[in-house]
């Protein structure tokens, strides 16, 4: 995938609609506070992407609008807020026993 400025308006756009689906899923569900929302670790891993594709955009191209370093920046802002988003115990999730899983995730 070339680094465009088109291609991170894609992913832009995609993260935005990921984290409008998993609103509506944690209303849907009750009313589940989005930080207890177990897919909140791949919305932090796609936000994660997003950003440091448009971290590599700003480094490719100088001369890029400033709506769209704005943007690049909210999302680092939001990435920085995200990033220590790791399980209690720093262990991946596919090591934990069903026990460890459950209390990760609220459940």
């Amino acid at each position: 995938m070339a680094i465009t400025v088109q291609n991170f308006i894609k992913l832009a756009n995609l993260y935005n609609q990921i984290a409008m689906i998993m609103s509506a899923i944690c209303v849907q569900k009750g009313g589940i506070d989005i930080e207890n929302y177990a897919g909140r670790f791949f919305a932090a891993d796609v936000l994660e992407y997003v950003y440091e594709y448009g971290r590599r955009l700003m480094d490719a191209n100088k001369n890029l609008p400033g709506d769209v370093v704005d943007v690049i920046n909210r999302f680092g802002q939001q990435y920085e807020r995200v990033k220590g988003l790791t399980t209690p115990t720093q262990k991946p999730l596919y090591e934990m026993t069903l026990d460890e899983f459950e209390r990760v995730m609220n459940i």
